[in-house]
């Protein structure tokens, strides 16, 4: 089996979407994946793109191909550091888990953040999400558990009350 870290193209992304949907359901949590293939596709193929995503190919034995994960991330902006790369996902499908993907892909985005001169790489994983705690702590990374993650939902976005 030959895996290939690259770029992705248009015509990844439905398998790409995939992997959305299967991280979905093992963060028990289906239901919140309300972005559609065709949202997927304009935000990071249209006019002005969203998002970056490399993608893992690998050529099976009989020389098909297919999509075992994906890292997807974007620039963000720091008051106090600059330039980081935001990175959203990093996402291996479970029946190819365990053979080293994980880490290419960290690797091409940490590539990306070096190329680009980022003064930082961001992420988040859950706290109970044991194995990529332990990965991401053999990566060298610190957990900062003095900061909390907000959020406001699509729902409170188009409810929010701004000051007169």
């Amino acid at each position: 089996m030959h895996i290939t870290i690259r770029k992705a193209e248009k015509s990844d992304l439905p398998q790409a979407y995939q992997l959305i949907c299967e991280l979905a359901l093992f963060e028990k949590a289906p239901q919140e994946v309300t972005l559609t293939l065709e949202q997927f596709e304009k935000d990071g193929f249209g006019t002005n793109p969203l998002y970056y995503l490399n993608v893992a190919e690998i050529t099976l034995p009989d020389n098909s191909k297919e999509i075992a994960g994906m890292a997807l991330f974007f620039f963000s902006y720091s008051t106090w550091k600059g330039k980081i790369v935001y990175l959203d996902d990093v996402i291996v499908t479970e029946r190819h888990r365990s053979r080293g993907i994980g880490k290419l892909l960290i690797d091409s985005v940490f590539r990306f953040a070096k190329e680009h001169q980022a003064k930082q790489v961001r992420w988040h994983v859950l706290d109970w999400n044991t194995p990529a705690i332990n990965f991401y702590q053999q990566l060298g990374m610190s957990l900062e558990p003095e900061w909390i993650t907000c959020k406001y939902s699509e729902k409170q976005i188009l409810s929010y009350e701004l000051w007169q």
